[in-house]
């Protein structure tokens, strides 16, 4: 994935919200590395002149907490000159939440402030997959 971005992309998503091209490619290094046992399978579901519409669905253990979690995914990639210039996924925050946090998940996923926290402690790991990753470039 690191490789099908643009130089200058955006990806969002109900966690990772509003990354830019070194961003989500830290993104995808923490997801491959920490999802030791994922399995993933996607179909494309729409093809137009620089748009494809998908949905993918990983099946992991979520590392935070050991509970392993089935996310369906729906995502819309916009392309320019063969590379993602911009990425969006949407998924049901509250499931996933759910499955990642068992009980807490279920009591309070569906809260702003358990979405928020689940939210910065996420964008907080991924400078660190940055400065690790030879092939991520890292500005601070």
């Amino acid at each position: 994935m690191q490789s099908s971005y643009a130089n200058i992309a955006t990806f969002s998503d109900p966690v990772f919200q509003y990354l830019n091209t070194a961003e989500v490619k830290g993104m995808w290094e923490m997801f491959c590395k920490r999802g030791k046992d994922m399995h993933l399978t996607f179909e494309i579901l729409s093809v137009d002149d620089n748009q494809i519409g998908a949905e993918w669905i990983p099946r992991y253990t979520f590392s935070a907490t050991g509970k392993y979690v089935v996310n369906h995914i729906n995502s819309t990639f916009v392309i320019a000159d063969n590379k993602i210039i911009k990425h969006s996924d949407n998924f049901n925050f509250y499931k996933w939440a759910c499955q990642a946090f068992g009980v807490t998940g279920v009591l309070l996923g569906w809260t702003s402030f358990m979405q928020n926290k689940i939210r910065k402690t996420a964008l907080a790991i991924i400078p660190h997959y940055l400065k690790k990753s030879p092939i991520v470039i890292y500005n601070s």
